[in-house]
């Protein structure tokens, strides 16, 4: 018996990216877990990816090319050969292609991470096509235009600095369950005597092991950091030579802070005016101790209407008591923009020459397959192509989705591992490799390591890397281009642009040896400004959002969907309702996992007593959500988990794994934020009833 242990990456949609060493018996993998030299990962994993073998060898795995034989959404396929798929999808999109290729649209995510198995050939492959272009806006948008407009690029405090902060506030996310290794990090600080305040609609598990919890209202996080900033002002809880030396616009900032009295904000927020002020106090003061201070910020505050807005607002908040100035101190959304990705090379935008195809927002697919030929919205879509993604469970609005992937007059063609809910609507399907099959090259959004992914294993059955199934694709429809034929390990080894200071150490060759690199990057990257934005300061005012139409000061915008800013809309529906992650799933992934779907149970909803009575709600009954939209339904969990007025479903769930095939997106909405042109998933209202057992 041979035995190896091969280097790889976590490829899921995770700031952790963890660094794997699989276990090989004579081609079988047999063990997953993490590299415990790896400084992030430290050989811990999430419950899910340490399950990563069970996942590859599950019984359901598709390990065929198939043909549907039944009708749209009822699953029903027969196995065909490589050949027959291939040729039948060449023949079906070079006939749409000639009347016009717009009409072609690729659907894809983060199913993958990779940089190659994500968007490399398949770009180059729609991009010689002249196919739609995909807004690919369904997670981080809003957020990372709105750090944007503010820092100038997903930059921030570095996680291995974090155990060393003595204030740490934890703002719209829950890490136990979707940031594993920061909270690691947080509980050492803890332990170190810091205090850990978690700002959150909902007591998630780590609302529950912070010291302090502030429930605010969904969509108000940018009245509260407006707040915030109203009191650092007045009481002068300022570093008044770090907003002289580093900061644009101090003065507009403090017109528009003024407005935002405690008493305006508490009210707007649902919370205390001593939760504003104290909070204000505590983090004004640890700074001007002297200690470090630091924000972990995470996207469940960006799925708002005004989302990018919130981010931006909470993302000043370092800047004005110099937070900056500690390695320990600052904040951190993404760090993806450390990354010098070398996208051009992989993903060859060149290929388009002049033509300019339209896009199309994945956020609005329901709409985007209902829609017909029109001038403003062009040709009406009449294919699909599926990879790193399940549009029909994700996607907002799901009754439209649904609907227009039921399309019969709609060629769809999907690259997966299972069948999943969108699966089922395929016309072809295609066996796609897991990550313990195939190369990859990853960067991270929640530290600062190059991570490369060995192939542990040979692809099972006739399953193919993404990569490789466009690579046979556009042999299929005749594109000859030298690039159509370089292989997964050469696209990989132009992850990384070596002329940027931060990669020019990137070797893929020595990488792949070693698994991880950290980028060269200062270990407090904004203590002495250098702020990547226009003005290199951090940008209280800024003009590049004037120029966008937008307001260039930090400022509240209310949600579509709420008591306060709907109150017609709450009459009918008086429940706000937030869908996050599940903690046994990622997205959509691992729901068919038997162990992981098992320790979730089903469908669950979380409703505050008063609410629960109120509906006449008893704990374990079977509760309807809906609204005008759709409707679901999910066991009743009667916790004040929830605060009062919201409801709570952890999602996200594949519906035909649901009592009545149905989840959480059948209410969302299509509406877009405010910048970035994101989801408003958190942003809606609901009524909940009594549903039949």
């Amino acid at each position: 018996m041979t035995t190896t242990v091969v280097r790889a990456a976590c490829p899921h949609d995770c700031p952790d990216t963890c660094a794997l060493l699989v276990t090989v018996k004579d081609g079988v993998a047999t063990e997953v877990k993490g590299d415990p030299d790896h400084p992030t990962t430290a050989g811990v994993l999430c419950t899910k990816v340490s399950r990563y073998v069970e996942r590859t060898y599950h019984p359901d795995r598709l390990l065929h090319p198939l043909r549907r034989v039944g009708k749209k959404g009822e699953g029903k396929f027969e196995r065909i050969s490589w050949d027959e798929a291939l040729d039948e999808i060449a023949r079906r999109l070079s006939e749409i292609a000639a009347r016009d290729p717009q009409a072609i649209v690729p659907y894809s995510y983060c199913g993958t991470m990779g940089l190659v198995q994500g968007e490399a050939m398949s770009s180059r492959f729609f991009n010689k096509l002249g196919a739609s272009l995909l807004e690919r806006t369904i997670c981080a948008t809003a957020g990372a235009t709105g750090y944007k407009y503010t820092i100038g690029g997903s930059i921030g405090t570095d996680l291995e600095h974090f155990q060393d902060a003595k204030l740490l506030l934890i703002w719209g996310g829950n890490p136990i369950a979707s940031n594993l290794h920061f909270w690691t990090r947080a509980q050492e600080a803890k332990r170190r005597g810091a205090k850990l305040i978690a700002i959150d609609p909902y007591r998630s598990l780590t609302a529950e092991k912070c010291h302090q919890h502030i429930a605010l209202l969904p969509g108000t996080d940018a009245a509260l950091a407006l707040g915030l900033m109203h009191v650092l002002i007045a009481e002068d809880l300022l570093d008044h030579d770090y907003i002289e030396r580093y900061t644009l616009g101090f003065e507009a900032l403090n017109e528009r802070a003024a407005e935002w009295t405690p008493e305006r904000t508490a009210a707007t927020c649902g919370i205390t005016v001593d939760e504003v002020v104290n909070l204000a106090r505590e983090y004004g003061q640890a700074a001007r101790r002297g200690e470090p201070v630091a924000i972990r910020m995470n996207y469940g505050i960006q799925r708002v209407h005004g989302g990018g807005m919130a981010v931006r607002n909470v993302a000043c908040l370092p800047a004005l008591v110099g937070a900056w100035r500690h390695a320990a101190g600052g904040v951190q959304l993404s760090t993806s923009g450390s990354f010098p990705a070398n996208k051009p090379a992989l993903q060859r935008p060149d290929l388009l020459g002049e033509r300019k195809p339209r896009s199309v927002n994945m956020v609005q697919i329901g709409d985007a397959l209902l829609a017909e030929a029109s001038p403003d919205f062009g040709p009406k879509i009449e294919a699909v192509v599926v990879y790193n993604s399940n549009p029909v469970a994700v996607a907002p609005e799901s009754p439209k989705v649904q609907q227009g992937f039921a399309r019969e007059d709609l060629f769809t063609v999907v690259l997966e591992h299972f069948a999943t809910d969108t699966v089922d609507y395929a016309d072809i399907v295609l066996p796609a490799t897991t990550q313990l099959e195939h190369v990859d090259a990853h960067l991270a959004y929640g530290h600062l390591y190059m991570m490369a992914n060995n192939a542990a294993i040979a692809p099972l059955g006739e399953a193919k890397s993404n990569a490789e199934i466009f690579r046979l694709l556009a042999a299929r429809m005749g594109f000859d281009d030298p690039l159509f034929r370089e292989t997964d390990d050469e696209l990989a080894a132009q992850a990384f642009d070596k002329s940027h200071p931060r990669a020019i150490h990137f070797d893929w060759e020595s990488l792949k040896r070693r698994g991880w690199q950290k980028l060269n990057m200062p270990e407090a990257p904004f203590a002495e400004g250098g702020f990547p934005t226009p003005s290199g300061k951090c940008e209280f005012y800024s003009s590049t959002m004037a120029a966008d139409g937008l307001d260039p000061v930090p400022a509240f915008i209310a949600p579509y969907e709420s008591v306060a800013s709907n109150p017609a809309l709450a009459a009918k529906y008086p429940l706000s309702m937030i869908s996050p992650p599940a903690r046994n799933f990622l997205n959509s992934t691992f729901v068919n996992v038997q162990s992981l779907r098992a320790t979730e149970g089903e469908p669950h909803l979380d409703i505050h007593p008063n609410d629960a009575a109120a509906r006449g709600i008893a704990h374990g009954d079977m509760a309807r959500i809906f609204n005008d939209r759709g409707s679901f339904v999910a066991r009743a969990r009667v916790t004040d988990k929830a605060r009062e007025g919201l409801v709570v479903a952890l999602s996200v769930w594949w519906k035909k794994l649901a009592s009545d095939g149905r989840n959480a997106n059948e209410v969302t909405s299509q509406h877009l934020t405010d910048m970035g042109r994101g989801p408003t998933f958190y942003d809606l209202l609901v009524q909940v009833e009594k549903a039949a057992p």
